[in-house]
């Protein structure tokens, strides 16, 4: 219906009840006067006190939501206003002369449905699911006006069934093809009693000269649940037995009964599918007849007659609101939602599915301490929003020289439109992004690259959609139950969005275990940033976050039975990262334990980086200063949680200095060379918050915090040397961080980084390595304290050598200058040349590229060869700018002509 954005969602409550909406007459055309009657009990809307509004349309030939009143739709002005009937919880909508003239429906056009959502005047609370109303064609119509389809009925109850017809006619009222009633009229009705638990086919038939009609329902009574111990080793979900045959488990504390349906029963309720109880748990066996091999079917569990939800543990999700927004393309052959069956999420399932073929069997994950994550977010890395788009980039990512990837969610979201931390389903891939085949091949192209694949989880809350909500929910105040076993009809903390997890709950963290091991399990995912872990605490802290951030050992207890879960069944390699940002000592215990911590350093880097001295201290990015144990600090300067470093640089940035004015664009960018020089010299893991390499400078409140930023090669980025430089001074200190682990993460260290002036000392047993940087805005000297004297090699100046008689003689840095001194001469990281980096080598820039490259000289002859040596282009004649814009995204090897050297380069084709 709709495609919701995470600001709406955050506050729209959902009643889960059937929306009770009749028409009168019962069997409408379009072109009758209709009246539209909403009885709001059982809904988000019952004892709403004040105007109810309609988001409403109609299906014109075939397609949903044609017409809509107003568009926009979580705006009521001049929305249709229900009319308060002054009994009970009774609304009206009165449709005027005709459906065709209330909803300008075009002449010849054909109606068969009208669309309605109902909401309150705050646009807070509405009804859900969508709810459709039955347009009739002209000519003789009948329908069955109680019960209605799918009510549930007890054994042994007696009921009166109703039906209609749009004129007199013959009217037959059966039940299972039996005639319980006939008359002749335009109304009939009739006592039934339930005698034995089943289904029951209600239809009413009309009959009038050779015309006839008829409509029918489907009704359920069901059989007493059974009270049977379930077999042993079953995990929450779906499990395949060695016979083939399938046993569903769900976790359903303080509910009596259960039934399962689905593609298998073709939707309908049958006591065939009438779960198992076990104490808290409900459980049945399909036989293995039931499902075809390789092949997906869908379910749902109705939970004690009410309620419909998706398996909490689904590994995909059919979603009737939002997969129709969905980029054409990331996910073909997606089956088809089965309309008019069932409402609300549903879970896809493939029995017996054929394996991945991985390629990458053996990944060796990096070595923590010499991490450097690049965190990405796919809507935003992409124009397609895909996981494709991510492979065909793959390749300047590496040449960047990142090892890790962190994917921002990627678990099932509210809408197809998200940073992801608005989750309904935590273990089951979103599928906006592209299949899960898909994400399994980036994550094995990634392995084969040496880079390891991190995925953002979000266990400090669900959101309403989650059925760990919808099972327990407190309709009144429009939030968990306070019988929840998963979710606290409060947060405990004051940074809490959706709806907060109660992790001292056995459910929860049993929840939480499963679908961490499943990731690792199905997709080899080789570790986990934990959002908000602060929040995985009951302590109420409510308005006090200084008490939040205080040490919490239940918390603290908490995250080590996660981490020891996952460590003792995979190993103690699996990156376990935490967004914590609390007391130190907490974080001291947490990093002493093996977790890894995020290390937000923003605003210091940023002071650097705008020429300001006042807290300017950057060494709270080494783990030594927190007094952790091991480099488990994950520093850095940039996240998505801030705003840009650039963007700050450009409004913000110091200009006392006319010829040193920060907030032009070539100054702002060549100071974040020297960010990222300070940053990848530090030892310990680092992170890159995605197109920081670029300085990216698009405000983070550009589209609303959490909207669409544009991609940078849609900006030109790609073409702008000064963008290009930096990027290359990125991409050399993360390779030199990779490569050179001996040097660049060494403990034997001396970090002089509080000035404004900076001075980092590494030493290595193969080499030592300095890096000094003035973060004035005017001209200063800084003493290098250089290990030894002799030769040492200036690396961002041509690999200079310089001889060093005396070791703490002052350098003088112009403003935003940095250096690297080597005592080895180093060789460019990205160049594919066995030479080093001189005077008389040629440049070939940007690098990527999109659309032209240039040569820092001419040239005679360029020749552009792919990976398997094929010649794909020539330029011949002096020159020094090359058009490839028709090149495909990949990797091409450049080979240079001029009258006095040949020389190859790489080129990364965006």
């Amino acid at each position: 219906m709709k495609n919701y954005t995470l600001a709406l969602m955050a506050f729209i409550c959902f009643a889960f009840a059937k929306a009770q909406v009749t028409t009168t007459p019962s069997t409408p055309t379009q072109t009758d006067q209709v009246i539209l009657t909403f009885d709001a009990t059982g809904t988000a809307l019952e004892n709403e006190t004040g105007t109810l509004y309609a988001y409403t349309g109609v299906t014109i030939n075939g397609q949903r939501w044609q017409n809509i009143i107003v568009p926009t739709f979580n705006d009521n002005n001049g929305a249709p206003q229900f009319t308060y009937s002054g009994t009970g919880d009774i609304y009206t909508l009165d449709l005027g002369t005709s459906i065709n003239q209330f909803y300008s429906v075009a002449p010849g056009d054909v109606v068969s449905e009208i669309s309605l959502v109902v909401r309150n005047a705050a646009a807070t609370a509405q009804t859900s699911p969508d709810i459709y109303l039955n347009v009739f064609p002209p000519g003789l119509n009948t329908s069955i006006t109680f019960p209605q389809d799918g009510a549930v009925f007890n054994l042994n109850q007696t009921i009166t069934i109703t039906g209609d017809s749009s004129q007199n006619a013959t009217l037959d009222l059966s039940v299972n093809s039996t005639s319980i009633a006939t008359t002749t009229a335009s109304t009939i009705s009739n006592p039934f009693t339930f005698s034995a638990s089943g289904s029951y086919d209600i239809t009413i038939t009309a009959s009038s000269g050779t015309d006839s009609s008829s409509d029918t329902v489907s009704v359920f009574v069901p059989g007493t649940t059974q009270n049977l111990t379930r077999p042993a080793g079953l995990k929450n979900g779906v499990n395949e037995n060695a016979d083939g045959s399938v046993t569903f488990l769900l976790a359903a504390p303080l509910k009596d009964d259960v039934i399962l349906l689905g593609s298998f029963s073709n939707w309908n309720l049958d006591t065939t599918y009438q779960m198992n109880k076990d104490g808290d748990y409900f459980w049945v066996t399909i036989p293995a007849t039931a499902f075809t091999a390789n092949t997906a079917f869908m379910y749902q569990y109705l939970v004690d007659f009410d309620i419909k939800i998706a398996d909490p543990y689904s590994q995909l999700i059919l979603d009737p609101g939002s997969d129709q927004f969905i980029v054409a393309g990331n996910y073909p052959n997606l089956p088809a939602y089965p309309t008019n069956h069932t409402t609300g999420d549903i879970t896809l399932y493939t029995y017996q599915k054929t394996p991945y073929n991985w390629n990458v069997t053996n990944f060796s994950k990096p070595d923590k301490k010499n991490l450097v994550i690049y965190e990405l977010l796919v809507r935003d890395f992409s124009e397609q929003d895909s996981y494709q788009q991510v492979i065909d980039r793959i390749d300047y990512l590496e040449t960047l020289g990142i090892n890790a990837i962190e994917l921002m969610p990627i678990n099932e979201f509210e809408g197809a439109d998200s940073w992801g931390y608005n989750p309904k389903f935590h273990g089951a891939l979103d599928k906006t992004y592209g299949t899960t085949d898909k994400f399994k091949e980036l994550v094995d192209l990634c392995h084969s690259k040496g880079i390891a694949i991190i995925i953002d989880v979000v266990y400090n809350h669900a959101f309403s959609q989650s059925p760990l909500c919808q099972m327990w929910w407190d309709d009144a105040n429009f939030r968990p139950a306070v019988n929840n076993p998963y979710m606290n009809p409060t947060a405990r903390h004051d940074f809490n969005v959706g709806y907060d997890m109660n992790h001292e709950s056995t459910f929860t963290r049993d929840y939480v275990k499963q679908t961490l091991q499943f990731l690792i399990d199905e997709y080899k995912i080789d570790g986990f940033r934990f959002d908000l872990s602060k929040g995985f605490t009951q302590n109420n802290t409510l308005g006090n976050v200084g008490a939040w951030n205080a040490y919490d050992q239940s918390r603290v207890d908490i995250l080590n039975d996660y981490r020891n879960t996952i460590w003792n069944a995979n190993g103690n390699d699996v990156y376990m990262i935490l967004e914590h940002l609390a007391d130190n000592s907490e974080e001291t215990a947490l990093a002493n334990a093996g977790f890894m911590l995020w290390g937000k350093m923003t605003d210091q880097y940023n002071q650097n980086s705008m020429g300001y001295g006042s807290n300017a201290d950057i060494s709270g990015s080494y783990f030594g200063s927190r007094n952790f144990n091991d480099q488990h600090l994950v520093a850095y300067a940039e996240s998505h949680d801030e705003q840009r470093l650039m963007y700050k640089n450009l409004q913000f940035g110091n200009n006392a200095n006319s010829s040193h004015d920060v907030r032009t664009l070539p100054i702002a960018l060549e100071r974040q060379e020297a960010i990222a020089a300070m940053l990848y010299s530090i030892p310990g893991p680092k992170m890159l918050w995605q197109f920081g390499e670029l300085g990216y400078e698009q405000d983070i409140d550009l589209n609303g915090r959490t909207g669409r930023k544009p991609i940078p090669w849609t900006l030109g980025y790609d073409t702008d040397a000064n963008r290009m430089a930096l990027y290359n001074v990125t991409a050399t200190m993360i390779n030199f961080k990779t490569l050179y682990p001996d040097t660049f993460n060494s403990v034997n260290n001396d970090l002089d980084v509080s000035g404004v002036v900076k001075r980092i000392n590494l030493n290595g047993t193969q080499f030592d390595a300095v890096v000094v940087a003035n973060f004035g805005i005017t001209a200063q000297n800084v003493n290098p304290n250089f290990s030894q004297t002799g030769t040492w090699y200036d690396y961002f100046s041509n690999n200079t050598a310089v001889n060093i008689t005396n070791t703490t003689a002052m350098i003088n840095l112009q403003p935003g200058e940095y250096k690297l001194f080597t005592t080895q001469l180093l060789q460019d990281p990205l160049s594919n040349e066995d030479s080093f980096l001189s005077q008389d080598l040629i440049r070939l820039y940007p690098n990527p590229a999109a659309s032209t490259f240039k040569l820092s000289q001419e040239a005679q002859l360029v020749q552009v060869y792919n990976t398997s040596g094929q010649l794909t282009t020539t330029f011949k004649g002096a020159g020094n700018i090359y058009n490839v814009s028709d090149l495909k995204q990949g990797i091409y090897f450049i080979k240079i002509t001029t009258a006095d050297q040949t020389q190859v380069e790489k080129l990364i084709k965006m």
